[in-house]
C-alpha cells in the first residue's frame, strides 16, 4: 500500500474560495498529462484546466508539481488548486481515482512523509497538533515541534546515552579495570547530567501537553450557590440563565476559555440535591458523570452559610484522586473580602477561594489557582507533546534512575541494560523504535488529505 498512488481533498469540508486535491505516488507526470493536458514544471504554479475522461472541463485552477524526493511525502506530489465547492472538488477527486489513484486513508500523506524519512514521528504528530491547536500558545508550541526542536532535544539525550553505553560496554570488556575506568570517565557525573536534562525535557513536554489538551473544570455544588454566575463571569458571556429559583440549570453547559494560553473547558452542572423532578434528576445524574471525568472540581459553597451537611455529602461522593477547589461565593452578601487560604477537612487538604461572581471580586485569585493546579509556569521554549510522549519520557526517567542505583553496586551488566531500555524509550518518541500497530493508531487520528 505504501507504493500506491493516493489522492484526497486536502482542504476542509464545506464551501470556500479555494479547494485543493492532493495526489502522491511515483511517476505522476503521465497522470498530470492525462488530467490537464500538460506536463508541469517542478515547483512552478501553472494555470490549467482539469478535464474529465471525455475532455470536458471539470474546473480550472493552478497545477503544482513537486518531484521526489523534494516534496512533503518524499514521493511525486501533485496539488490541484481549484474552486472550493464540495461538488466540483469531489468531481475532481473522482477523476483522479479514475486515473488509477486510490482514496488516501486518514494521515496517509504524513505517514508516507515519516516512512520516507522526511520527518520523524514527533514532527509528523506536530502536523496534526498544529491543525488542532486551540490557542495561539499551542500553535506556537506545535510549530516548534514541527521544526524539530522536540526531536533535537530527544536526539541530544540519545547521543549522550549512546556515549555512556559505549563507555560501559568497553568497561565490560576489561572487567579488571572497571572501577578505575568508570571513575576516570566520570560515568556517575554523566548519568546525573543526563537525568537533569531529561527532567527539564519532561517539564517542557508536560507544559506542551497542557497547552494541547487543557483542563476539564467542572462547577458543582448545591442549587443556587452561583455556579451559573461564575460560568458567565469566567467566560465573559451570559451563557447560563441566572435566577433566584433553585434548579434553573438542568443540563451541563460547556464553554472553553483561555488563561495564559491554556484552554480550560468549563462545565456548569445542575445543582446537586435530592429531587422528585424527573428532568432535574436526569440533569443531576449527568452532573455526576461530568464530575467523574473532570480534571479539577470547583465546589461552590454559599459564603454566608459555609460548608453544611449537604456539601459534606457531595464531598463524600467525589473521586479520591480528583483535584478540587472550594469556592466560597457571594462574599458581597457575607461581608467578606476576597482571599485564598488552605483548608483541611475529613476529605483531605484543599485550597479555598472566597469571591463574588456577581461583582467580579476574587476572580483573579481563582484563575491563578487554576494555573497553579495545572502546574503551569511561563515558558517560551515549550514544545507540544502528547500523552504517549510523556509516558515514554517517564519510562526513560525510570530506567535512568534504576541505572544510577545499580551503578552504585557496580552491577555493570544491569547498568548497561537499564541504559539500553532508556534509549529504547526515547526512540519510541521519534519513531526509531515503533511498532506498526502504533503507527496505525497515531495516523488514523489525522485528517484525510494530511
Amino acid at each position: 500500500m505504501n507504493t500506491d498512488t493516493i489522492a484526497a481533498i486536502a482542504t476542509a469540508p464545506g464551501r470556500g474560495g479555494i479547494g485543493v486535491v492532493r495526489v502522491s505516488g511515483s511517476d505522476l507526470l503521465p497522470f498530470a498529462l492525462a488530467l490537464c493536458g500538460q506536463t508541469p514544471k517542478p515547483r512552478h504554479a501553472a494555470l490549467a484546466e482539469f478535464r474529465a475522461a471525455d475532455g470536458s472541463a471539470i474546473d480550472s485552477g493552478l497545477l503544482l508539481y513537486f518531484p521526489n524526493p523534494h516534496s512533503f511525502t518524499g514521493e511525486d506530489v501533485l496539488e490541484l488548486h481549484g474552486h472550493g465547492g464540495p461538488v466540483v472538488l469531489h468531481m475532481l477527486l473522482a477523476r483522479c481515482l479514475d486515473l488509477g489513484a486510490r482514496l488516501a486513508e486518514p494521515g496517509e500523506f504524513s505517514r508516507r512523509a515519516f516512512l520516507n524519512g522526511k520527518m520523524d514521528l514527533a514532527q509528523a504528530e506536530a502536523v496534526a497538533d498544529l491543525i488542532d491547536a486551540a490557542t495561539a500558545s499551542a500553535a506556537r508550541s506545535a510549530v516548534r515541534s514541527l521544526q524539530g526542536e522536540f526531536s533535537r532535544a530527544i536526539g541530544e539525550l540519545n547521543e549522550e546515552l549512546i556515549n555512556l553505553r559505549m563507555l560501559v560496554e568497553a568497561t565490560l570488556d576489561f572487567p579488571e579495570e572497571d572501577i578505575d575506568f568508570l571513575q576516570a570517565a566520570d560515568a556517575c557525573g554523566r548519568l546525573e547530567r543526563l537525568q537533569a536534562k531529561l527532567a527539564a525535557i519532561i517539564d517542557r513536554a508536560g507544559q506542551g501537553k497542557l497547552l494541547q489538551s487543557g483542563l476539564a473544570v467542572v462547577l458543582a455544588g448545591q442549587p443556587n450557590v452561583g455556579k451559573s454566575s461564575l460560568l458567565n463571569r469566567l467566560t465573559g458571556d451570559e451563557l447560563a440563565i441566572v435566577t433566584a429559583i433553585p434548579g434553573t440549570t438542568r443540563d451541563a453547559l460547556r464553554s472553553t476559555i483561555q488563561i495564559e494560553g491554556i484552554p480550560l473547558h468549563i462545565i456548569d452542572t445542575a445543582g446537586l440535591r435530592e429531587t422528585e423532578d424527573e428532568i432535574e434528576r436526569i440533569g443531576i445524574e449527568r452532573s455526576w458523570q461530568e464530575i467523574a471525568k473532570a480534571d479539577v472540581l470547583l465546589l461552590l459553597v454559599d459564603a454566608r452559610s459555609g460548608i453544611g451537611d449537604a456539601d459534606r455529602e457531595i464531598l463524600a461522593r467525589l473521586p479520591a484522586h480528583l483535584r478540587r477547589i472550594t469556592v466560597y461565593n457571594k462574599i458581597d452578601l457575607a461581608g467578606r473580602a476576597p482571599e485564598r487560604h488552605a483548608e483541611h477537612d475529613a476529605h483531605g487538604d484543599t485550597v479555598a477561594i472566597s469571591l463574588s461572581a456577581k461583582h467580579n471580586q476574587g476572580i483573579d485569585l481563582l484563575r491563578a489557582e487554576l494555573l497553579r493546579i495545572a502546574g503551569w509556569h511561563p515558558a517560551e521554549d515549550v514544545f507540544i507533546a502528547r500523552e504517549r510522549h510523556l509516558r515514554a519520557l517517564a519510562a526513560a526517567q525510570e530506567h535512568a534512575t534504576a541505572a544510577r542505583a545499580v551503578l552504585d553496586r557496580l552491577a555493570l551488566e544491569l547498568f548497561a541494560e537499564e541504559l539500553r531500555l532508556a534509549q529504547h524509550a526515547l526512540g519510541e518518541i521519534t519513531g526509531q523504535f515503533t511498532a506498526d500497530d502504533l503507527l496505525g493508531v497515531i495516523f488514523s487520528s489525522f485528517c484525510i488529505g494530511k
